[in-house]
């Protein structure tokens, strides 16, 4: 356990090395979007006008949660998206919720992309149907915070998330990370490939997915970061990574087919580059296609994801109860069960609530001890650039 509470500790004084570009581009990102305008919007206004008796509170800390259970009981539903069940144990997650709240969720779209989800936050907007919470890659974090997107809202173990990992002004807050990794069906591949270059080899022609794509999802810019990580380039510089997917795809190894857990079951994405977390969970998942797992070492990259409230939600009580949930120490735990390390990790073992049984079930520590992280401006630069390059170099 000492292991990874070291490499924990590693990975948020690397995050805390990038702080200030995270601060720098929070104030481009809100200054493009007329400046403090996004705290007059409507939804936001209200909150802090009204009463406790009608809108939810700012701050889940000192507020009563039998009475945020009521309020939510009385919405009777809760609006996700793009939550797969087998993405860092979000099936287990939802079904906390339902059990403990008896409240019922309708999770819409659940293999869609970050900015899928922002847009039905715009698309939906004054619907029943819209989502409450959206959980998203950083840079669309970002983004929708600063297009107005999200309501502000502080869980109680908000103080206890690294600051590197969250909007200090409550519009969102990471929520759990993990690396970039290649998992393969061991039935349809005989030699397996260990590192970035390796995927070039002939034998795996038309055989290398990757989960989404990098135009609209979060995690497959991470997956083309990695590739840069791997071929000569940086997380300030992904252009080495488009050009190695181009290459890829030259071969004929690199597929259209994106990976969801439907293709590694059919064998139909034989190699998939992913988010160790669900590459781990396939292992279990399906045991007929003897998954295996491994983190290139000639390129380490690690991420988060962040949740953030719909500032116009239509219901805005389960919504907050949703975050809180998330964050308290049974929903990290949750996470840290599905192999992504949650973002309490430090709080949760310093005060030793982590049993050792879901640590041993991870990668060897010193993997993620070779992670790169890219700041905010880093993964916004990338976002732009695989939006001008990637269509022309690989396609959409």
């Amino acid at each position: 356990m000492e292991d990874y509470e070291a490499q924990e500790h590693e990975f948020w004084r690397k995050l805390a090395e990038i702080d200030m570009s995270r601060s720098q581009m929070l104030k481009r990102s809100f200054a493009a979007a007329a400046g403090l305008t996004v705290l007059s919007s409507p939804g936001i206004a209200l909150a802090g006008r009204r009463s406790r008796d009608v809108a939810p509170p700012l701050k889940g800390k000192g507020f009563s949660l039998k009475e945020m259970v009521a309020e939510a009981k009385k919405e009777g539903q809760l609006n996700t998206i793009a939550l797969p069940p087998d993405w860092a144990n979000y099936g287990q997650i939802l079904t906390a919720f339902k059990s403990k709240y008896g409240i019922p969720i309708t999770n819409d779209n659940p293999d869609g992309s970050s900015a899928q989800e922002n847009q039905a936050i715009v698309s939906l907007k004054g619907d029943s149907r819209a989502p409450d919470v959206v959980d998203v890659g950083p840079a669309f974090a970002v983004a929708g915070a600063a297009q107005g997107l999200y309501g502000r809202y502080f869980p109680s173990e908000f103080s206890t998330v690294p600051r590197s990992m969250k909007d200090t002004r409550g519009y969102w807050y990471g929520d759990y990370w993990g690396a970039i990794s290649i998992g393969y069906n061991q039935n349809l591949i005989s030699d397996p490939p260990t590192t970035w270059k390796d995927l070039m080899k002939a034998e795996y022609k038309g055989k290398v997915a990757m989960n989404g794509s990098p135009l609209t999802s979060n995690s497959a810019v991470a997956g083309v970061l990695a590739a840069s990580l791997g071929n000569g380039g940086s997380v300030g510089n992904v252009g080495p990574g488009i050009d190695f997917f181009a290459a890829l795809k030259k071969s004929g190894n690199f597929i259209p087919v994106q990976t969801t857990s439907a293709t590694v079951a059919s064998g139909q994405t034989p190699i998939s580059i992913d988010w160790d977390y669900n590459n781990l969970a396939y292992v279990t998942e399906f045991p007929a296609a003897r998954w295996k797992v491994t983190i290139p070492a000639d390129g380490v990259y690690g991420g988060y994801y962040a949740q953030a409230i719909n500032a116009t939600a239509p219901h805005p009580w389960s919504a907050r109860l949703w975050e809180e949930l998330i964050y308290s120490d049974q929903g990290q735990l949750l996470y840290l069960k599905g192999f992504a390390h949650p973002a309490r990790f430090n709080d949760l073992a310093k005060r030793k609530k982590i049993p050792k049984a879901l640590l041993a079930a991870l990668p060897s520590p010193a993997l993620y001890a070779k992670a790169k992280f890219a700041s905010l401006g880093q993964q916004t630069k990338a976002k732009n650039t695989i939006a001008t390059d990637w269509p022309a170099k690989v396609g959409a």
